[in-house]
């Protein structure tokens, strides 16, 4: 590798050597184009990054480098940082690509007045996409985002769709894509999704790899699976493995890691999870690979309490990982199982380690807001160039129409005046009567379907509003009907059972959920991870247990002999559920994901055999032990 790097060095040095000599064309634009053999580089490039750079290092060593115009100067210093990125090496020659990015803009700034400079853009939009990529490697993501959005601005200036094929489908598809994995870093995950969805309508154009289309399926259900779509994400996976030929690859191995964490919480059984994640170890290309899917294996131990297996996997991920994000990610779980199984010492380190490593919210918010702006600002010039464009067809459509009909007519007068017949007048008359109303006709029927797609357009909308206000009405209705099952279940209730139910929920254990549950405001969209300091330790669920066994005779022990199928995690969840806590509550309490809590709620019911709200059936369990 470093014998690599200092022949790059080398091949560099000698390009800054060669240009310093070069010939510059009088009025900078090359007389000649660009030169063959960098042509011939840039082809290549598209197939074979490696064999590109070779070729190239080649040719800025050899004298025909001497000859250079101020244009090829320019062009090979942007092949250069291509290469560069495409080899997985820094941007060595960042001052020079800066003055290429000037170069070409300069060429394209009068391209509405010069036609035939519209073969620059492309190379001025790939410059300001490589900008870009100097941007990010710099840490600066936010000129990075504008130098993508100005690349995407060019292509689409200047081309319309049917152009956008070949390489430059492939550009556009890379240019999307490095826009939703920025977009993505900041959890913006609606701009992500709309990005990858744009890059993969250019991917099916021109694929940019042979798992091109399955990589792009799958970084979009990873948005959707931030956003806790779990069963959206699980669709996106299996389109990604169903498109996906070779799965000897690293994003083949990626897609089965998510797909399993998704499977997890959709509820399928934790051994087979685990035997596919197993599986996929043994392929992994390096070490960082190995760790990655470590953290996934050891996640799950967590999730199910078997913390000896859970270190056994996070350990080394914490000990041995180059990525701070991994490290992360394994310190939080650490310190929760120390935290869990009373070793507070260690749990300490990992909190230590995490509170250093932590970003400032606020300045995430800030850089958030800045992207936000730039991309909504980019997709309203979007629309409103797509809209003047739709109007410009429109009225090229129109005049289309009209100047057939006034040739026609221009046509049909001319014969009249030159015969001087007034039988031929007549007869020419008819003729172009008959030509302007079928014109006319046709005309009148552009205007009825024109008008006819957008009132369809408005019902469409229209419905939409409806459905959408419908969904809200279901929902205040059902809210409703919860509250009012609430109160007739307390209306019901006898002095004794009320005065029971009070005195529960005066238990220095109720107290403290109720408190917690009123200042956290728990959201059912929120990661559930976001709360784990309103989490619920093992001694604070024995203390509910044994306050319910208290006021309601033995309540967890009769629901044991009653109902043999709940098991004693079940147990913990009716003792939530009987204080009136919502899923999203209980999600926050117990630290688990909102899907699977929502899943143990409808097993709840199922096992007590009743459709109403579980915190219902419950309390109407529990007053069984008191006497009327």
């Amino acid at each position: 590798m470093k014998a690599k790097l200092f022949v790059i060095g080398l091949f560099l040095l000698a390009f800054v050597a060669c240009t310093s000599r070069a010939k510059v064309a009088e009025h900078g634009q090359s007389e000649e184009g660009p030169n063959p053999e960098l042509s011939a580089i840039d082809s290549l490039m598209w197939r074979q990054p490696d064999s590109a750079l070779a070729v190239l290092q080649q040719f800025t060593a050899s004298p025909k480098a001497d000859s250079l115009d101020e244009f090829n100067e320019h062009y090979c210093q942007l092949l250069i940082s291509e290469l560069l990125y495409k080899n997985y090496y820094g941007q060595s020659n960042r001052e020079e690509l800066l003055h290429a990015v000037d170069y070409f803009d300069s060429l394209t700034a009068n391209m509405h007045t010069v036609p035939q400079q519209k073969q620059n853009v492309f190379l001025n939009a790939r410059a300001h996409y490589i900008n870009g990529v100097g941007f990010y490697e710099k840490g600066d993501v936010v000129q990075a985002c504008a130098e993508y959005l100005k690349a995407l601005e060019l292509m689409e200036g200047c081309f319309e769709g049917k152009a956008l094929i070949g390489k430059r489908a492939q550009f556009m598809a890379n240019t999307y894509n490095r826009l939703g994995d920025l977009f993505s870093e900041q959890f913006m995950m609606e701009s992500s999704i709309t990005c990858y969805e744009n890059a993969l309508v250019y991917c099916k154009i021109e694929p940019t790899s042979p798992i091109g289309v399955s990589n792009i399926l799958y970084r979009i259900g990873k948005q959707y699976d931030k956003m806790n779509e779990i069963e959206k994400a699980r669709q996106y996976y299996r389109q990604a493995l169903d498109c996906m030929a070779d799965t000897n690859n690293l994003v083949y191995r990626d897609i089965v890691s998510s797909k399993v964490v998704c499977d997890y919480q959709y509820g399928v059984g934790i051994d087979r999870l685990l035997d596919e994640l197993r599986q996929t170890i043994p392929f992994a290309d390096n070490e960082a690979e190995s760790l990655f899917r470590y953290i996934t294996i050891g996640a799950l131990f967590y999730e199910e309490r078997i913390y000896d297996s859970s270190l056994y996997y996070l350990i080394p991920v914490f000990e041995n990982s180059d990525n701070r994000l991994s490290q992360i990610q394994a310190a939080e779980y650490l310190r929760n199982v120390y935290d869990s199984i009373g070793e507070f010492d260690k749990a300490n380190l990992y909190t230590r380690f995490l509170a250093d490593h932590k970003k400032s919210e606020g300045d995430d918010k800030a850089l958030v807001s800045k992207l936000e702006d730039m991309f909504e600002t980019y997709t309203s010039q979007k629309q409103e160039k797509q809209a003047i464009e739709e109007r410009e067809k429109a009225i090229k459509k129109t005049m289309n129409i009209i100047i057939p009909i006034a040739v026609i007519v221009a046509l049909i007068i001319f014969i009249v005046l030159k015969l001087r017949s007034k039988k031929l007048l007549k007869k020419q008359q008819e003729e172009a009567k008959r030509a302007l109303e079928e014109a006319g006709r046709q005309h009148e029927q552009e205007l009825i379907q024109q008008r006819e797609e957008a009132l369809a357009a408005e019902r469409t909308h229209r419905i939409q509003q409806s459905a959408l206000s419908n969904r809200l009405k279901r929902s205040n209705e059902e809210l409703r009907e919860l509250k009012d099952q609430i109160r007739q279940q307390t209306d019901s209730m006898n002095p004794k059972q009320e005065a029971q139910a009070l005195s529960f929920n005066d238990e220095p254990i109720c107290r403290l959920i109720m408190e917690r549950v009123n200042e956290g405001q728990f959201k059912s969209k929120m990661d559930y991870t976001s709360y784990k300091d309103y989490a619920l330790g093992k001694d604070d669920l024995v203390a509910l247990r044994e306050a319910a066994d208290r006021h309601f005779n033995q309540f967890t022990i009769r629901l044991a002999k009653a109902y043999p199928a709940l098991t004693q995690g079940d147990l913990d969840y009716c003792c939530l559920y009987l204080l009136g806590l919502s899923d999203a509550d209980v999600s926050a309490l117990m630290q688990r994901a909102y899907n699977t809590v929502n899943e143990r709620n409808s097993k709840l019911r199922r096992v007590f055999g009743s459709e109403n709200a579980i915190s219902i059936t419950l309390q109407a369990i529990a007053n069984e032990s008191v006497s009327i």
